[in-house]
């Protein structure tokens, strides 16, 4: 039960921010150790699943692979995908399974390190703590790129934060920008919507939703690649940026990539430039950006193959398969008129960042980035979880929560138990 703001502070030796999967992940570790903890969460549990997701959305991995600490999906469509109020309410009897100590409505508005630790302060009140994690998640803020300011006042923007599905839009063409799971999806569905779509393509990841019968995901977790950790590449700030894989979760389990948006009828262009005047530029490099991308996806299938032979797999698997490459226009737009009509409305996939800007702690690079090594955030007592590759690859997925949760939580008692750690080990 919250307390009305103005009373005494209250305490807990772990606040963490955030009540979504990895903040509920982390109160699970936490209760196996006795810590006392409590979790503040703006909305409800899993608000930004319930109010920050556009309607169609479906994850991206099997049902099979939706777990937290203690608890897996138990339905009858093993192989479907969640959609988003499937999710929330599998978050939610997640909070009530784990008697989570959630106070809802409890907006963070500042955090200030003391001598003691951390004091909070909220809309419901102030808290004070020994050590705070930030569970608050990656998405906290649409990451656009400078230019969008520059787009004319009568072209309507937005972003995959506020788009909630087709009906929002003004009728005529859509530009989306970025090539990622999301800009994949979101053109499709505005596209059969009835509305001409342009997509601007950057760097992106393809991947087949089935290969060898069986889904991408079963061998992206057989062959160990979403157990990579940060420490095993050679840049981790790149790795960290790698856009998602052009994957969609359907029923009928089917892959989505530049030629079957090709196919429909979306007009694929170079990445977004710049905007000069009413006119929005794209590069060049359209082509060089899919050869690379369907370079790394041979490569990838190559690693399947050889760790399906390695393991002996012949029951239940299909014949070795390549895909065509993706087709790019031989001589694609470099530039587009925004006052010519053509386009009504830009919708932004360009990724997310954290907003940390009521954490009041010199824990940021000259980037405005959290410093952190694996979670652990560069002061006292403080951590990070839910960002992309945080401590392994499938840090960002549901499922990587867990993991990365134990990690930190083992931290996390060392540090209040006063035992010296070296910082960010994996235990």
């Amino acid at each position: 039960m919250g307390v009305p703001h103005g009373k005494a502070d209250r305490s807990a030796s772990v606040i963490i921010i955030g009540a979504g999967h990895a903040g509920l992940a982390m109160s699970r570790c936490l209760s196996e150790r006795s810590i006392d903890h409590v979790l503040l969460e703006r909305g409800e549990v899993g608000n930004s699943w319930r109010q920050e997701r556009w309607d169609s959305l479906r994850l991206l991995t099997p049902n099979w692979l939706t777990r937290l600490p203690g608890f897996r999906y138990q339905g009858s469509d093993p192989d479907g995908f969640m959609s988003v109020a499937e999710l929330v309410a599998f978050i939610d009897t997640y909070a009530g399974k784990i008697d989570a100590p959630v106070e809802t409505g409890a907006t963070v508005r500042s955090v200030i390190p003391t001598s003691a630790g951390y004091r909070i302060e909220t809309a419901r009140g102030s808290w004070s703590s020994k050590a705070l994690v930030l569970a608050s998640g990656a998405f906290g803020a649409p990451n656009l790129p400078a230019a969008a300011e520059a787009i004319p006042a009568g072209i309507r923007q937005f972003t995959a934060k506020d788009y909630r599905n087709p009906a929002q839009l003004p009728e005529g063409g859509v530009l989306v920008v970025g090539a990622s799971a999301t800009g994949l999806q979101l053109a499709e569905e505005i596209h059969r919507s009835g509305r001409p779509v342009t997509m601007a393509v950057g760097e992106h990841v393809r991947m087949p939703r089935l290969y060898r019968g069986l889904d991408i995901q079963y061998w992206l977790n057989g062959t160990g690649l979403l157990d990579e950790t940060w420490r095993q590449v050679d840049d981790i700030v790149r790795a960290r940026r790698v856009p998602s894989p052009q994957l969609v979760g359907t029923p009928e389990r089917r892959s989505l990539d530049l030629n079957a948006l090709t196919d429909q009828g979306v007009v694929i262009v170079g990445r977004f430039a710049g905007v000069a005047g009413r006119k929005v530029q794209f590069s060049g490099g359209l082509r060089n950006h899919c050869v690379m991308a369907d370079l790394k996806q041979t490569r990838l299938l190559d690693t399947v193959d050889a760790y399906a032979r390695d393991a002996g797999l012949t029951l239940g698997i299909g014949a070795v398969e390549r895909f065509e490459a993706t087709r790019v226009p031989s001589s694609p737009r470099l530039e587009m008129d925004l006052g010519s009509g053509e386009i009504a409305s830009v919708v932004w996939a360009t990724g997310f960042r954290p907003d940390y800007h009521w954490l009041k702690a010199p824990v940021f690079d000259r980037r405005g980035r959290l410093r952190h090594e694996g979670g652990v955030v560069a002061a006292p007592g403080l951590y990070a979880l839910g960002h992309t590759f945080l401590r392994r690859r499938k840090s960002s997925f549901i499922h990587g929560a867990e993991d990365d949760a134990r990690d930190l939580s083992s931290h996390l008692a060392c540090y209040l138990a006063g035992t010296r750690m070296p910082l960010a080990e994996a235990v």
